[in-house]
């Protein structure tokens, strides 16, 4: 039996129950394309092609890339590579169309995969990852809570995430020292107001939520918004980033856009 690197952020599910109520949360049909990140040494995949009758993984590891080519044939297209360095976008050519993506992903990387499959959204339909229970509530966390950040506006502007379930430590070899959790986002309900601009739009959250002092007046001038937006602007510069939800952001950023004309980035 291979041990888990730490190098890989590898903690293996060991919980059969766990996996179980994974993939019963997938409500998977035959005709579902589907790919697994980080399959390990296959706790869900043995599950899911019990489900459909073929599917795809990525697996980065060398000797469990060998293992599951070994174990699934051809029932299971196998990228050896790392997920980040793949293009969903190929993917779903070679799949034929639109796919799933379900995961116990590497904790470490969970924020770039997260955008890894938000910037292909025409390529995924949905994700189901495994994550830190603290991440998992950054997600789905409402304004004027502790949680309440960057990734709470992202996913829910780009997504409808929901928390499924908690996993306790024990569930994993090795143990890890967090609480994990279930979080399903599903990339064909993203919100219902679109920004004019979406580089704009992500430079606005990023750059409101990163400044010291957080009022949002402190964040646009650090983002070098010029200072006849401040008066035309129906805005309220004195709140806080924390304070706004979802569509608060998109009319801001389309306000950014609409008075100065410009594209904004960070």
């Amino acid at each position: 039996m291979n041990r888990p690197k730490k190098s890989l952020g590898q903690n293996f599910l060991t919980d059969a129950n766990v996996a179980k109520k994974i993939v019963r949360s997938l409500n998977l049909t035959t005709s579902d394309r589907l790919l697994e990140i980080g399959p390990g040494r296959g706790a869900l995949t043995a599950l899911l092609l019990a489900e459909i009758p073929k599917m795809a993984a990525v697996e980065i590891d060398d000797h469990l890339a060998a293992e599951l080519r070994s174990t699934y044939g051809n029932a299971l297209t196998l990228y050896h590579d790392d997920v980040l360095e793949l293009d969903p976008r190929t993917i779903a050519k070679n799949m034929g169309g639109a796919f799933r993506v379900v995961g116990n992903i590497p904790y470490y990387i969970t924020s770039p995969i997260l955008f890894w499959a938000i910037d292909a959204a025409e390529a995924i339909c949905d994700c189901t990852f495994m994550m830190q229970y603290e991440v998992a509530r950054r997600l789905t966390a409402r304004p004027r809570s502790k949680e309440y950040g960057i990734l709470s506006v992202f996913a829910q502007y780009y997504s409808t995430p929901e928390l499924k379930f908690t996993v306790a430590p024990g569930s994993f070899y090795p143990v890890p020292d967090v609480t994990s959790a279930v979080v399903s986002l599903d990339l064909r309900k993203p919100f219902f107001r679109k920004a004019i601009d979406d580089t704009t739009f992500r430079a606005v959250v990023r750059g409101t939520f990163s400044t010291r002092r957080k009022m949002l007046r402190n964040g646009l001038r650090a983002l070098d918004v010029p200072s006849e937006f401040f008066k035309q602007s129906t805005a309220n510069f004195d709140r806080r980033p924390e304070e706004l939800s979802v569509e608060d952001f998109v009319t801001l950023s389309n306000e950014v856009t609409a008075i100065t004309g410009k594209r904004f980035s960070v």
